[in-house]
């Protein structure tokens, strides 16, 4: 199995996203709740994507309520409150659990691949290398404009193979 064999329903609609479509990208995958004190991370997160989605990266946002119950039950909700006050244009998919049995697949992959046991808190998120591996976990108190030199690198050194 790989990063590429997992899709899931989008945040809105009944459209589905498959990483496979994202295969030779830089991915920032996080998982994102909306009533969180991290998330006007959002932004940070936003203006990576529109600097570096021509060069072949893209963030993908999990809503999740798993801590406190920071996310809306409904996704039009979300994808309401991420647009309006953060101008969020990157994909979000369908909220998800974070924790526990019920865990999102995706990020039980992540944390195993990362070599890390849990996920602690809203906005942890994880780089990942244009072959579909885990290159870095960040924590929810790593702001997005932190990561911004490890993108370069990857899609630098992507550019120079």
């Amino acid at each position: 199995m790989t990063i590429y064999d997992f899709t899931f329903p989008k945040l809105t609609g009944s459209d589905t996203l498959s990483l496979a479509d994202y295969k030779n990208q830089v991915l920032l995958v996080v998982n994102t709740a909306s009533k969180c004190g991290f998330t006007p991370q959002y932004e940070g997160l936003e203006n990576l994507y529109k600097t570096y989605h021509n060069q072949g990266f893209s963030v993908l946002g999990f809503p999740s309520d798993s801590f406190l119950k920071q996310e809306f039950a409904e996704g039009e909700k979300t994808a309401e409150f991420c647009k309006l006050n953060y101008g969020v244009t990157f994909p979000l998919l369908k909220k998800s659990k974070m924790k526990g049995s019920e865990i999102n697949p995706l990020f039980k992959y992540l944390l195993n691949e990362a070599g890390e046991k849990k996920i602690t808190w809203n906005f942890n998120k994880f780089l990942i290398n244009r072959e579909g591996k885990v290159v870095h976990y960040y924590g929810s108190r790593t702001k997005p404009e932190k990561i911004e030199r490890a993108i370069q690198t990857l899609l630098q050194d992507s550019v120079n193979a």
